[in-house]
């Protein structure tokens, strides 16, 4: 078993969905303090760990499908780099340190990530074969996280984040699914769960998504509890960002078919990197940056 492998296996790459844990504490505008980060970055470490250790048992129950399909099969299970009995026990030495972890921090921490291995052990072994229960899994994965993230932290998760997150999430689930509907066309070898959907479907469903999730920011940013928090009646230009961006993540699933991988897309497409960088760094700038000069001055 080689590193590169063990790597492949644990998907480290994908980690990059956990960073929605710091998103409580960052809209809270208390990601500057120094407890906060501590237990932000431990929580990320924990739910991490304890993903990964679902990433590896979905691999062990997809194998055998996994080898017929022109990609996953040169998973490392699946193409025989690691072995079933040694996915096992790399399964095992991710949860329980991912559950401890969890549980040193906070009871609601525990809980969540508890919830969230349980409902992906459900989901790898039955629930992905349902059309829409699928992608719904997904979402609620993302908002486990968002839930994770304010319970380590203290912070409490907002109205807006739930519904935002879950958006989101179902915009992502979407369109991996369409992904592996365009490659399952070509290979005429469609899964069980892949029968509950055609183009038209996924395509008019992310439409509906994407605009529904644009509508409920733009009344965040104009929300007046939330421009009293923040402190600024101009967070609406944030928008700008959302709109593009949304627009660039249709554009690389409708016309280029670069979606199957969400994360792989993200990673790897220099424009929609500019874009939630610019979105950030405006939110930085309003939640951080301004008031430390007002302080200041």
């Amino acid at each position: 078993m080689s590193l590169s492998s063990l790597i492949k296996l644990i998907r480290i790459e994908h980690w990059v969905k956990n960073l929605f844990l710091f998103i409580p504490a960052f809209f809270a505008a208390r990601l500057s303090e120094p407890l906060i980060i501590e237990h932000a970055l431990l929580g990320f470490l924990a739910f991490s760990m304890v993903a990964s250790s679902v990433y590896v048992l979905n691999d062990i129950v997809d194998a055998p499908n996994d080898r017929n399909h022109p990609d996953k099969c040169r998973r490392p299970i699946a193409s025989g780099a690691i072995s079933q009995q040694q996915g096992i026990v790399i399964l095992g030495l991710l949860l329980l340190p991912g559950i401890v972890i969890s549980a040193l921090l906070s009871q609601g921490m525990l809980i969540y990530a508890s919830i969230y291995f349980l409902i992906n052990v459900a989901y790898s072994f039955s629930l992905k074969h349902i059309a829409i229960v699928d992608i719904s899994i997904i979402g609620v994965g993302f908002l486990l996280r968002v839930f994770a993230g304010g319970a380590v932290t203290g912070v409490e998760v907002s109205q807006w984040l739930i519904i935002l997150t879950f958006l989101i999430a179902l915009i992502l689930g979407l369109a991996k699914r369409r992904g592996e509907y365009v490659v399952a066309m070509g290979e005429n070898n469609f899964r069980k769960a892949l029968e509950g959907y055609n183009l038209p479907f996924l395509d008019m469903s992310m439409v509906v998504c994407s605009t529904v999730a644009v509508v409920a920011y733009l009344m965040y940013c104009f929300s007046p509890e939330v421009t009293s928090r923040i402190g600024s009646d101009k967070i609406f230009y944030t928008a700008f960002f959302v709109v593009t961006g949304v627009l660039r993540y249709l554009q690389l699933t409708l016309v280029f078919n670069k979606t199957e991988s969400p994360t792989r897309a993200l990673l790897r497409d220099r424009f929609l990197q500019l874009i939630l960088l610019s979105w950030i760094a405006s939110f930085i700038w309003l939640l951080y940056v301004k008031k430390w000069l007002v302080l200041v001055g």
